[in-house]
């Protein structure tokens, strides 16, 4: 795939960025370099490999799963400014 200049106009648009038109010659020549290594990525027997996520075999440490409601609604409450019936108060915002 070659990326020509009004391409590289129509991505620069999309992409929100401005580009100079002196400039976008030597924009599409970099663009085509980096198609053309996707291209090559693309050529690579890649069967049998396992998906990683790191280069380092790691597991997360996991917790229990315990199901708690925290015990200090009355200090998170204390934040707000109004409060009613354990809830925060906030004015009507919507008809």
């Amino acid at each position: 795939m070659s990326l020509d200049k009004a391409t590289v106009a129509k991505i620069a648009k999309l992409a929100r960025i401005r580009v100079p038109e002196d400039k976008q010659d030597e924009l599409a020549g970099e663009l085509n370099k980096i198609m053309d290594f996707v291209e090559q990525l693309s050529e690579v027997d890649v069967t049998g490999v396992e998906p990683m996520t790191s280069v380092v075999d790691m597991t997360q440490r996991q917790r229990e799963d315990v199901i708690n409601d925290g015990g200090y609604a009355d200090k998170i409450l204390a934040n707000g400014p109004e409060t009613d019936m354990g809830f925060f108060t906030v004015p009507k915002v919507v008809e």
